[in-house]
């Protein structure tokens, strides 16, 4: 879902849908992190990048008025229809993973039984053995890209 969706945002020519396409690319990162049993990670992947930045790069997007080339027509057709079916497969998948990952265990930390503290937290994601620390470094490396590109998409056409 992450590669269609990051597709969608590079051929789409509506900067508002690419938009939206990069929340979705950020939405299934985060699922992939709770493959990964980092449900920390998968928590902050929604709140910062898929709420709080992407809300800017929308107000960025709609306050320079990027998409007033384009004609106000519903066009909408037989995409309404893949979009529904793409969002019912959105919603099984984050179940199935929240699922997944809350199945009755003993609550344990990452580095060991008890509570997970701020300490551990940091310890566990910058050490270099943990499965997680590649995976939040290529999300970081896909927000300065969308950064790049939002610049890109406001930048004035001579």
């Amino acid at each position: 879902m992450a590669v269609v969706a990051g597709i969608g945002m590079i051929v789409t020519n509506n900067p508002v849908r690419s938009a939206l396409c990069l929340v979705t690319v950020l939405f299934a990162v985060a699922v992939l992190f709770l493959t990964l049993n980092a449900s920390f990670l998968a928590a902050i992947q929604i709140i910062v990048y898929a709420g709080a930045i992407m809300v800017l790069f929308l107000f960025v997007i709609m306050l320079l008025n990027l998409g007033a080339g384009e004609k106000a027509v519903d066009r909408l057709g037989s995409a309404q229809t893949l979009g529904s079916v793409g969002a019912g497969i959105l919603v099984i998948t984050i179940l199935a993973a929240i699922i997944s990952v809350y199945h009755p265990q003993p609550a344990q930390s990452m580095l060991g039984v008890g509570m997970v503290g701020p300490t551990e937290i940091g310890t566990a994601l910058y050490s270099a053995d943990n499965p997680w620390l590649f995976p939040f470094e290529v999300v970081s490396i896909l927000l300065l890209v969308a950064a790049v590109g939002a610049i890109m998409l406001a930048k004035k056409r001579i």
